[in-house]
């Protein structure tokens, strides 16, 4: 059973949203000074680079 590259873009999205609100949960319950704030930018990148993978899945 390989992986074809659908799958690999899942893994990847999945890997990337979980890294996202991770990120995102950091800046808001760890951090609540300005380093808060960079943390919850990353996680919104990581996001939004999620989202591209979901839409390439089929593409690809």
């Amino acid at each position: 059973m390989g992986m074809n590259k659908n799958t690999v873009l899942g893994w990847a999205t999945f890997i990337m949203i979980i890294m996202g609100l991770i990120l995102i949960g950091l800046g808001v319950y760890r951090y609540a000074d300005v380093a808060g704030w960079g943390f919850g930018t990353v996680g919104v990148g990581f996001l939004a680079n999620a989202w591209v993978f979901s839409s390439l899945k089929g593409r690809v």
